[in-house]
This record gives C-alpha cells, sequence and structure tokens, in this order.
C-alpha cells in the first residue's frame, strides 16, 4: 500500500511533466503503480471490506449451553457444523457483547501494588503419596503482594486453630506484617456476608489485631483479587511437588520449608525478574515489625486424670506427675501439650508425629510409671501372628474377615482366638474352613459350625492322654480306699418333689 505522501508526490511530479518511467525510476516504484496513482489524481484507493459475517444470537445462545460454556469448543462447533468462519476474537466480543457466560462479571477492584500493602492467604487440597499411602493434605499458603514472598505449610486438617497457628509461624518466621490480609469467603474467618460487606469473626479480629493487620474478604467470584496467591499455588503443583517423595508429613514440611522460603525467596519472579528477598529488604520499612514475644495461639482442654495417672489427649496417654488425681487443664499449642493443675505446669511433651496413636508417655529421663492407662486399647498383634501360624486356611480366613466392612478389627481377633483355644486344633480348622466357603464372619455362627462338625462327626476328636502312673502315687493309694459317698439325701429331695 502506498502512503498519502507518496501518492501525493507522484501526482505533483506527474503534473510537472515527469514520465511514469523517470518517477518509478526516482521514488522507486513500479511504473504500473504510478500509473494507477496518477489515474486516481493522487488519492487514496477507496477502502473495501468484506462484508461482515453474520452470528445469530440464538445460534451461540443454544451452542454455549449445549458446549457447557466452553468457547473453544463452541468455535469448534461454529465452523466445523454451522459453517460460520468467524474468527475466534470477533465470537468472545460478541459474546461479552450479549452478556452470554461468565463476560458479564464486573472485573475485580484493581488496587496499586504498593510495599507493605497487603498479604494474601489460601488453602488448596492436593491428592499426596506420604510414606508410600495415597491421601489428601490441605496447603496453607500466605503471600507478600509487593515483595512476593511465600510460607508454605501442609495440613492433614484445617480448622480455625490451625489457621491461627500457621499465621503466629509465618508472621513470627518474617518478623513483619502487612496490613490488610486479603482471603476468600472462608467460614474460619468470616461471620456473615460476603466481600466488602463481610463481618469477620471476633475471635480472628482480635488475633488479627494482635499481629496488626486485619482479614478482609474478596468479592464472590473475584479470586483474581489475589492473584499472585492464586500463582502460587499453581507454581506449587507445578515445581514443588513433582518429582520429589515424602515420607511424612513433617519431612512433607520440611521440604516446602525450603523451597518456599530458601529456593523462591532466590528466584527471580515474573516478567520484572523481581527478587523477593531483596525486594523485601524494600519493602520492609513499610511493614509493621512484630515483637518477638508475641504469645503463641492455644486451646484449652479438660481432662481427668484416670486411677493409674495419665490423662487422654489425642488418641495418646500422657503422664501426670505427682500424686493428686484431679481434673487436669490441657494446653495444645501447634507441637506441644502442656499439662497445668491449676496455675502450676507439671508437665510438658511434644506432641507426636503423624499417625502415631494408642501410645503412652511420660517425662524423660525418669522411671516409667506403673500401671497402664485405663482405656489404653491392647493390641493385637500377637493374636492374629498365632492365628495365622495354625495353617494356611487360617491365614486365608483372616484376610477374608478382617478386609470384609463392619468388621471391628480387634474385638473379632480376641474373639477367634478364644474360640481356638476352647476346641481342638482339628475342629477349629474344619469350622474356619467351612466359614470362609460359606463368607461367614460371625463368631457365634463360627460356634455353631463347630457343633455342626461334631454332631455329624466330621472331626475325630483325639483320645485325651492319660498317664497311668497315677495309680502309683500316694494321693491315689489313700484315697481309692475311702468310703463311697452318701447320696441319699438326694433321694430323699427326689421323693418331695413327687409327693
Amino acid at each position: 500500500m502506498i502512503d498519502a505522501d507518496k501518492r501525493n508526490a507522484i501526482f505533483l511530479l506527474h503534473k510537472k511533466g515527469m514520465g511514469a518511467r523517470e518517477i518509478a525510476r526516482r521514488l522507486g516504484i513500479g511504473r504500473n503503480t504510478v500509473r494507477r496513482v496518477i489515474a486516481l489524481d493522487g488519492a487514496m484507493p477507496p477502502a473495501t471490506r468484506r462484508e461482515k459475517q453474520p452470528l445469530d444470537p440464538e445460534l451461540l445462545r443454544r451452542l454455549y449451553a449445549e458446549c457447557d460454556g466452553w468457547i473453544q469448543r463452541v468455535h469448534e462447533k461454529l465452523t466445523e457444523e454451522e459453517g460460520v468462519a468467524v474468527p475466534y476474537q470477533t465470537l468472545t466480543r460478541k459474546l461479552r457483547t450479549l452478556g452470554i457466560g461468565t463476560a458479564h462479571l464486573e472485573r475485580c477492584a484493581q488496587v496499586p501494588d504498593e510495599p507493605g500493602g497487603e498479604m494474601q492467604h489460601d488453602t488448596s487440597v492436593y491428592p499426596l503419596s506420604i510414606g508410600g499411602l495415597q491421601g489428601h493434605v490441605i496447603a496453607s499458603l500466605l503471600y507478600l503482594r509487593y515483595s512476593k514472598r511465600r510460607y508454605l505449610k501442609f495440613y492433614r486438617a484445617f480448622n480455625r486453630f490451625k489457621m491461627k497457628c500457621f499465621f503466629h509461624e509465618a508472621l513470627m518466621f518474617w518478623g513483619y506484617a502487612a496490613g490488610d490480609c486479603i482471603i476468600d469467603n472462608t467460614n474460619l474467618a468470616r461471620l456473615r456476608g460476603t466481600g466488602a460487606d463481610a463481618v469477620i469473626v471476633p475471635e480472628m479480629e482480635a488475633f488479627g489485631r494482635q499481629y496488626a493487620f486485619r482479614f478482609r474478604c474478596h468479592e464472590i467470584g473475584h479470586a483474581n483479587r489475589k492473584a499472585g496467591e492464586e500463582r502460587s499455588f499453581w507454581t506449587v503443583e507445578t515445581n514443588f511437588l513433582p518429582g520429589r517423595t515424602f515420607q511424612s508429613i513433617e519431612d512433607l514440611n520440611a521440604q516446602a520449608l525450603d523451597w518456599a522460603t530458601t529456593r523462591m525467596d532466590h528466584r527471580p519472579q515474573g516478567k520484572a525478574r523481581l527478587i523477593p528477598a531483596k525486594a523485601f529488604e524494600h519493602e520492609r520499612s513499610f511493614l509493621t515489625a512484630l515483637p518477638s514475644p508475641l504469645p503463641a495461639p492455644y486451646l484449652l482442654h479438660e481432662r481427668d486424670t484416670d486411677q493409674y495417672g495419665y490423662v487422654a489427649f489425642g488418641g495418646n496417654y500422657y503422664w501426670v506427675p505427682g500424686t493428686a488425681r484431679v481434673t487436669v487443664k490441657a494446653l495444645e499449642y501447634a507441637g506441644r501439650l502442656q499439662l497445668c493443675i491449676g496455675t502450676a505446669c507439671v508437665a510438658e511433651y511434644p506432641l507426636p508425629v503423624d499417625g502415631v496413636r494408642n501410645a503412652k508417655f511420660s517425662p524423660p529421663g525418669q522411671p516409667a510409671p506403673p500401671g497402664h492407662p485405663r482405656n489404653c486399647k491392647q493390641p493385637t498383634q500377637e493374636e492374629e501372628k498365632r492365628l495365622r501360624a495354625i495353617s494356611p486356611s487360617v491365614d486365608e480366613y483372616l484376610s477374608f474377615a478382617l478386609k470384609s466392612q463392619g468388621v471391628a478389627r480387634h474385638r473379632f481377633l480376641r474373639e477367634v482366638f478364644a474360640l481356638s483355644g476352647q476346641m481342638a486344633t482339628a475342629l477349629f480348622i474344619r469350622t474356619v474352613e467351612r466359614a470362609l466357603r460359606y463368607r461367614i464372619i460371625s463368631v457365634d455362627t463360627l460356634r455353631r459350625i463347630a457343633q455342626l462338625c461334631l454332631n455329624q462327626g466330621e472331626v475325630v476328636l483325639p483320645s485325651p492322654q492319660v498317664d497311668e502312673s497315677f495309680r502309683d502315687r500316694d494321693a491315689y493309694r489313700q484315697g481309692h480306699l475311702t468310703d463311697a459317698p452318701d447320696f441319699s439325701q438326694y433321694d430323699n429331695m427326689l421323693e418331695d418333689d413327687d409327693g
């Protein structure tokens, strides 16, 4: 396309009498182009635009509903099935004009990115293999918007108390806090309302004041209001979790701490290649410095001490020093448990690692306390081991029964083990084989099967082994010559009954 200035120059040279060949040579353009410009008197040619492709609004609405809102699929059906060749950008603009889908939502509030302005918090659930066992963990992440610093930790379960412990741990690690913390409309911190109208739970509002910040909820559907937080979770999914193995929840959190506070802290972020550690040095003067001795959050529980000196907590048992068997105050912190009688702390224990249950704990360096916790469950590994060693059929039956739904494992093993001691081994094996054939797991039915086997003569019971040398014992010699007992009084009782 020849621009307007060059067209004007061609026409002026032509009016001065210069030929088309000379004009083309001087301006470096083709002679035919010069002739076309002269024919138009140097004016721009009229613009020719293709006629717009009509888009039926009803067709767009129908396709949008059929494709469940996936606009890319709508574009494919338009071009392949309806024969409407429309650019994708034109389609999305038309959908926005018609207010179809989420295009009618207002953009989230845009806030200037200022140092010390805000931090963002959210949680996300991930399926994860830990120690060879597949399960779900909850990732909690705190993000400083300006400097892009992160603090990441994983939990088996997440509640309001865990949320407090996480904030305390993260903010104490940084030593600073921003004035606002943007969250979604979670019930862990929100009492009622949403977005700007949200009312924060008084407990959480007071907790935030202790650390010099306040919780603020973004509007529903405006998750991009904390886009840095959402992007951080994407980085966790694509950068932290892939290619790593975790032996325990403690191992997972140790790797997460190193990744979030060391690796990502010194890695350039975004198009600006910002390094969070350096940006934090600049942002620090705009944040609120937190005093180091801030008390850690805790939960108060009251527990009664049993007659053996233990209190139960979290599926485990803790020894209470002393002889007083009174109600104990158990203060649960993030990683430790304090036992108090009145205002005095009598013992403090680290909370056990993930998955430890039915364990006893006593003060280290002291003799183990006598006695056993009253409600401590007894393991059944030894009973199961002995039962499986009886025969392969018993081993197969236990594998079947213990996998059945509704079976109380420990009670079932104890009852079957007791049953094995009440009958001959051959009869017990025959009973178990028949129960396995008919898929029976009721212990009462096992007893009836054993009785049936005896009645049908399926099992020949072994004769009792008698040591005939008993006749040579002095006790036998003295006793076999005594007078026979007199049972006449029982005869009289029968006669009285007949009368």
